[in-house]
């Protein structure tokens, strides 16, 4: 037992220490892997218990200015993450890109780039939890938690042991569809005279089918023999943008198309009966 007990420990410290990106691994949420998976858990716990108890017997919270300011916050940190990746970007190469474990300045910017795009899964929980106070839990789908919760993991990954490299890529693209989505969300936020003319929601879960597209075909590329990127992480990405394309194509089917299709029924079957109750009053006639 004391031998299984060292092997456990002697590997939490491997992964937790010695894998571990000498610059970032004593960064705020990046040391421990238990302080994420907690945060995960409650996360979850508030969503799917906590949360609805809460609001059982209380009406929904009218949070538009929250939402309002919330929103305003995540544009412009999306914009600055966006800017932050594309500064660094000259030189980058598309087939490979290997990661700088360097001191140098832009080294460095990188690596605290990755940490705040990984920081930034954190605010966006915040979206689930105003679902929640807003007695909107129909919103709250699997493909919802699921992927808030993912991107904590991958942000962890990626902050800790790969903070730079060919898998930045995510966070370039990620970050321009956040600048679209929560775009959309802050108009949204203003009101019914406002909404009427967001004809493009539809447009935005397109948007993030084709960045799991990008981002799958993108990692295949780790596999070149010549690339010295680890090709480990091709197990976590490419699974997982197969994953989140089919659950938003899922999603958008039942959104859009079914929700399209079966109003073009309701509709034929209301000229049916309009049809037909004129051909009774011409009969009477």
């Amino acid at each position: 037992m004391a031998a299984l007990i060292g092997k456990v420990i002697d590997g939490y410290n491997t992964f937790t220490y010695t894998w571990a990106d000498e610059r970032t691994k004593d960064w705020f949420l990046v040391g421990t892997p238990f302080i994420p998976m907690m945060i995960i858990y409650l996360y979850l716990k508030f969503i799917k218990d906590w949360g609805p108890k809460f609001m059982e017997n209380r009406q929904p919270y009218d949070l538009k200015n929250t939402l309002l300011v919330y929103n305003i916050v995540q544009v412009i940190y999306s914009i600055y993450l966006f800017y932050e990746a594309a500064s660094v970007w000259k030189g980058y190469s598309w087939i490979c890109e290997p990661i700088d474990f360097s001191n140098t300045p832009t080294a460095m910017r990188v690596a605290r780039a990755t940490w705040l795009y990984y920081m930034a899964k954190y605010t966006e929980l915040l979206d689930t939890v105003f679902f929640v106070l807003r007695k909107k839990q129909n919103q709250v789908s699997f493909l919802h938690l699921y992927h808030h919760s993912m991107m904590i993991f991958c942000g962890y990954i990626g902050s800790k042991f790969l903070p730079g490299g060919h898998g930045t890529f995510l966070g370039l693209i990620n970050t321009f569809v956040h600048i679209i989505m929560y775009s959309y969300y802050l108009l949204t936020a203003l009101g019914p005279n406002v909404q009427k003319y967001l004809w493009w929601k539809k447009h935005i879960t397109r948007m993030q089918m084709f960045q799991f597209c990008l981002v799958f075909l993108h990692s295949l590329l780790i596999l070149r023999k010549d690339c010295t990127y680890p090709k480990f992480v091709v197990a976590l990405l490419t699974p997982n943008a197969m994953f989140f394309y089919f659950l938003f194509n899922d999603f958008y089917q039942s959104a859009y198309k079914k929700r399209n299709a079966a109003k073009a029924a309701k509709l034929a079957e209301e000229n049916r009966k309009t049809a037909s109750q004129q051909g009774e009053e011409k009969k009477a006639e």
